[in-house]
């Protein structure tokens, strides 16, 4: 049998990727990056930042479970203890509603655990509803499953969150499910119980399911917990796959584990994927997250945290409405995120945030994320998760940027 040779340069990957392309993010990554080698003055409010350390029982924890040695074999879903943390901390912030272990499984990440939830629910000639603005995963991941991702634009007075009748105009008889957020990455909006219930309401009525991001819910401005999917009766529940990741809430960017709640047929075959997949999360990185669902201590700095997180959310929206009035803001109610509107500024040379975004990063050394990575272009997300001097100047930069812009308008 002879093997046919193709040079490097002639490879093309399987259809299975036709569909991803390189994302914006990546590219701000990489240049940011390459101006901080060549020792340019850059501030980074184009990604997730850990909003403080890592507290040291999770540290500690993973520290022994390293010095321990080789660990047990690990099951696919995760280690019973950290199902049972998941399911206690899952009952707790929902008024104690019951949750069973058997239908949590860990994930490496909220974006494994996405991943796992549309291919195991998915297939080819599904279509997927995606509110947008949304993560920029969210319909990649539906097109790995080889759905059809439908974005459902957001209605601007409502803080860019969609309701029932928006989502019931797109949806044909191929529609399978829905993909949502709460609160919402990139906005920093925040569905209400009431808002929740009507869109659970609607979908069930249909028999889609729902698959819901919720890793920002502790990150919330309001009074405890942003309402929750789990916050509705048992009856609405029976499609829903609700996620969340640890990363930020927990100052374990990089850790990579998160955890899906969903029916216990669906868990099941999400485990069996992972099996295949990628066998498990690693065993130091479990034992750290069932410490961050259990320690009283780490509940306390997550307190903290996230009131450091407000203050800073208060500098960014003063600054917004006495500094630059008339720019117009989604007010962040949770998220480290707030989204604002530059289309004000656009001409024939600069028509898109992707533009705006370059230019700010070239000419004031600040990156922002384009509303393009999250399907709304006239949009820039930035993220105030750094040291609040930190933030204060580059929303000087940034405001002197937009004066400039301003002024050329006004010639």
């Amino acid at each position: 049998m002879t093997m046919a040779h193709s040079m490097p340069g002639d490879f093309v990957p399987s259809r299975n990727l036709a569909h991803l392309e390189p994302t914006w993010l990546a590219s701000i990554r990489w240049e940011v990056e390459r101006r901080a080698a060549a020792g340019d003055d850059v501030i980074d409010l184009s990604r997730d930042h850990p909003v403080g350390d890592t507290p040291r029982p999770i540290v500690e924890a993973a520290s022994k479970a390293v010095q321990a040695g080789p660990g047990e074999q690990i099951d696919a879903a995760g280690l019973i203890d950290l199902r049972a943390a998941a399911a206690r901390h899952f009952s707790l912030l929902s008024g104690g509603r019951p949750v069973n272990a058997d239908h949590v499984v860990v994930t490496s990440g909220a974006r494994q655990a996405m991943f796992a939830a549309c291919f195991t629910l998915f297939e080819s000639g599904d279509c997927v509803l995606v509110p947008t603005p949304s993560s920029q995963l969210f319909p990649g991941l539906v097109r790995l499953a080889r759905a059809i991702p439908i974005l459902v634009p957001g209605d601007v007075e409502w803080s860019l969150k969609v309701g029932a009748a928006d989502l019931d105009r797109s949806r044909d008889a191929r529609t399978a499910g829905l993909i949502l957020s709460t609160p919402v990455n990139p906005t920093g909006a925040v569905y209400t119980r009431s808002e929740l219930k009507f869109i659970l309401e609607w979908a069930h009525e249909r028999s889609l399911w729902v698959i819901v991001d919720e890793s920002h819910r502790r990150f919330h401005f309001g009074s405890g917990p942003a309402p929750s999917m789990l916050d509705l009766p048992d009856e609405l529940m029976e499609q829903v796959v609700v996620v969340i990741g640890l990363g930020q809430t927990y100052s374990m960017t990089g850790w990579r584990v998160g955890v899906a709640l969903a029916p216990s047929s669906v868990a099941r075959a999400m485990a069996k994927l992972q099996e295949h997949a990628i066998g498990g999360v690693s065993l130091p990185a479990q034992r750290a997250a069932a410490t961050v669902l259990t320690d009283e201590r780490v509940e306390g700095e997550v307190e903290r945290l996230t009131e450091s997180l407000r203050r800073r959310r208060d500098q960014v929206v003063e600054y917004l409405r006495e500094r630059l009035a008339g720019v117009e803001f989604v007010e962040p109610l949770g998220t480290p995120y707030c989204f604002f509107r530059v289309d004000g500024f656009f001409d024939d040379e600069l028509t898109k945030a992707g533009g705006f975004c370059e230019r700010l990063l070239g000419e004031y050394g600040v990156a922002m994320a384009p509303g393009e990575v999250f399907g709304d272009e006239r949009w820039v997300r930035l993220t105030y998760g750094v040291p609040a001097r930190v933030l204060a100047d580059a929303l000087e930069r940034t405001a002197a940027f937009m004066n400039t812009l301003a002024k050329r308008e006004a010639v």
